[in-house]
């Protein structure tokens, strides 16, 4: 089934049907961001190959494609400066060096994107592979059934109307290709209006299956849910053995980590902002050992709008201003999260009297509990500087307090010394706090250490926490990887805390109430840890240890940095040198920022746009491809009249040359098709006796004239076009 026709087209059709229920669940369920892009690279893959083009031009487009959505997720300015490219090359370089030491979690962002368009790219080719070769492809459709049942029964994606996707997807096409199996084994000659027979029935069938499926009653599992069963075995085992087993989710004590513990999915709050930040709810700052535990209490109360009295982000720091809608779940007694950079709190709904008091610990900056269905938060979002960032390298007692610095130093007399002196090797070389406290995070991307939340030990009487993981277990979950660092800084006299509160959490939906947020689904299961670094000059800093988790923070590295700050800011062009300002240019780097902040808020409008509206647009595309391919099809019906139009005002007599030729793809197009061997006076007689006159033959003669004397009596193309456009007529269904 070579021919690229009507049938051809909704095979594809259904083909990328069937792929896209891959895809569905990957946002709702990962970090995933953006996958409109990936939806519409599959669909450019699939039309390219309809189209039947050449190998080279699909290889360009494709690759094209994906050069320029990486450059626009993941790197600054303009896609043809291309000094981004070396530095994407120079990332390719290093990750494919950790693919082959296996330190999966030390790949980048954008190398597991470019990962993703290949793997799109292969199943697109696998597609048309067992679609139009093969004609087989009931493994694919058992396998997308498979996929998308056990994601329902295991995860929070619902899968009831992927299901009916799926069958009314895969059936339609078994349908299709067992068709042209018959056709191909028997050898009968196809024609539309036996398709329509054999598709018409196999419709009704599939329409009245899914009805039927649909309206029907369903009965009552014959099996329990094993998947709370299985837990509950896990959980057995694990007390049985002696070990201490915990749900995750936010916990008050904090005196005695470790231990594996299970999962719950219940809701805490939904969250809705410009995208993904990490909420916290309080900071712990003694480390005793086996756990953490706060210093002291310092209560104090603020009013409802007032600024929250915690460590705001200092003067010198630039920021941007944003809000953030909290929706909690329990409405009695909700946790109050906020991230970093917090400015205000405001109830939206409040059940309290006007001008509530809302009571804080400054120490641990938690705020109590209340009574609120939703509340909104302005906070800042501080863009650091590296320059500013790496101006600290020692204490200084202008520059904070003696008892501030010992109070997050301090550690217990009895830390194992290998502790420090791993640190002192591992921040060797470094010379500011900044550049050791990033030596220290990427020092846990190594393939040693492990993320995991069963297999985890809880220490003995006589173990350290930290001296545990890091020389003996080397595996665990937050708690472990977040504790770590912040000891191991404090052993070399970096200030530090620890922070506790929720990631980010799952995508829910794109807000209603305002065109650039979002709203997520935050869970017991994203309960989480992290680290915090005081630089006098920047305040508290936050960075992120454990293993498969990022906590974004905006910095700006300038413009001399290297690749192997990939992870972390993205790539700029070469530092120019610099000069006195005037003010010509003043006014010409006001104007450049203007143009820059204009392109920025294009991109990020174009990007809302996509985000918003994909569902439609890629229906719209696929509408439009469809459209596209009927015309193609029919084109003997419409083609000709262009042809006619765009030589009937032709007056040179060498027109015969390239219009003779023309007239020979219409008539193959029209079904007289030119044998192998055959002559031009030949093939004139044929379709002279086809339609019953000579013009053609007469056509063919002044033909032949022109191509072995290179002219013609002048005026010839006036009679040979009337021949020419009889012939052209002829050939329109």
């Amino acid at each position: 089934m070579r021919k690229r026709d009507f049938p051809a087209l909704l095979l594809y059709v259904l083909g990328f049907l069937l792929l896209w229920e891959w895809l569905r669940p990957i946002e709702q369920l990962t970090n995933t961001d953006n996958i409109e892009i990936f939806i519409i690279f599959l669909l450019l893959s699939f039309t390219l190959s309809y189209f039947k083009l050449k190998w080279i031009w699909q290889f360009a487009a494709k690759s094209i494609y994906i050069l320029l959505f990486i450059q626009r997720l993941y790197y600054e300015g303009s896609f043809f400066q291309f000094s981004w490219l070396k530095s994407f090359i120079t990332d390719l370089v290093h990750n494919v060096g950790w693919m082959f030491a296996r330190d999966w979690n030390a790949l980048s962002y954008e190398f597991r994107s470019f990962l993703f368009f290949i793997l799109l790219w292969i199943m697109g080719y696998l597609i048309d592979y067992w679609l139009l070769r093969q004609q087989q492809i009931f493994l694919f459709f058992f396998m997308t059934l498979v996929y998308i049942t056990v994601l329902d029964t295991f995860t929070d994606y619902d899968a009831k109307m992927a299901v009916v996707r799926t069958v009314i997807a895969g059936f339609a096409a078994i349908g299709m290709l067992s068709y042209y199996r018959i056709i191909f084994r028997e050898k009968v000659n196809s024609s539309p209006a036996f398709l329509k027979k054999w598709m018409a029935p196999l419709a009704g069938m599939i329409a009245f299956s899914v009805l039927l499926g649909v309206v029907s009653p369903k009965a009552a599992p014959v099996w329990p849910d094993p998947v709370p069963y299985l837990k509950a075995v896990k959980e057995g085992e694990s007390k049985s053995s002696g070990k201490r087993v915990s749900r995750i989710g936010f916990g008050a004590n904090d005196d005695r980590l470790g231990g594996p513990f299970i999962g719950d999915n219940n809701t805490v709050f939904k969250a809705m902002a410009t995208g993904k930040i990490y909420w916290k709810v309080e900071t712990k700052d003694l480390y005793t050992g086996k756990g953490w535990v706060s210093s002291g209490l310092t209560p104090i109360s603020f009013k409802e709008g007032d600024l929250v009295p915690v460590y705001s982000i200092p003067n010198g720091v630039e920021r941007s201003l944003e809000t953030a809608k909290i929706i909690p779940a329990d409405t009695h007694h909700p946790l109050i999260v906020y991230p970093a950079g917090i400015v205000r709190i405001q109830g939206i709904k409040p059940n309290l009297p006007e001008s509530t008091m809302f009571p804080i610990d400054t120490t641990t900056e938690k705020i109590e509990s209340f009574r609120a269905s939703e509340y909104s938060i302005e906070y800042g979002i501080p863009r650091y500087k590296v320059e500013d960032l790496r101006k600290t390298t020692g204490f200084q007692r202008s520059e904070m307090g003696q008892e501030f610095y010992q109070k997050y130093t301090k550690l217990p007399e009895n830390l194992p010394s290998r502790i420090k002196q791993l640190t002192e090797e591992i921040t060797a070389g470094e010379k500011n706090w900044f550049d050791q406290a990033k030596a220290v995070e990427r020092y846990f991307g190594q393939s040693e250490y492990s993320y995991d939340q069963k297999n985890v030990a809880l220490p003995g009487e006589n173990d350290d926490y930290v001296d545990q993981f890091l020389f003996e277990t080397k595996r665990g979950y937050c708690d472990n990887f977040s504790t770590s660092m912040a000891v191991m800084l404090r052993t070399i006299g970096i200030p530090t805390r620890w922070v506790k509160g929720f990631t980010g959490g799952d995508f829910l939906e794109y807000s209603k109430e305002a065109d650039n947020k979002t709203v997520y689904n935050i869970t017991n299961n994203h309960a989480h840890s992290w680290v915090e670094v005081f630089l006098p000059n920047q305040g508290w800093v936050p960075f992120e240890p454990t293993k498969g988790f990022v906590n974004d923070i905006r910095i700006d590295y300038g413009t001399n940095e290297s690749s192997s700050n990939r992870q972390y800011a993205p790539p700029a062009p070469a530092l120019k040198k610099p000069k006195k300002e005037t003010s010509d240019d003043t006014k010409q780097t006001k104007k450049a920022e203007e143009k820059k902040v204009d392109l920025d808020m294009l991109w990020l409008k174009t990007k809302l746009f996509f985000k918003t509206n994909w569902t439609w647009m890629v229906l719209s595309m696929a509408g439009l491809i469809a459209f596209i391919a009927i015309l193609y099809r029919i084109r003997g019906r419409w083609f000709p009249y262009i042809l006619l139009l765009r030589y009937r005002f032709k007056q040179q007599d060498e027109t015969i040359a390239t219009a003779y030729l023309i007239l020979l793809g219409q008539l193959d197009r029209y079904g007289l098709k030119r044998k192998e061997n055959q002559t031009l006076r030949n093939y004139a007689q044929y379709i002279d006796s086809f339609f019953s006159t000579k013009e053609m033959t007469r056509l063919t003669n002044q033909y032949e004239q022109y191509l072995y004397h290179q002219r013609l009596p002048k005026g010839s193309w006036q009679g040979n076009r009337k021949l020419w456009e009889n012939l052209i007529k002829k050939t329109i269904a």
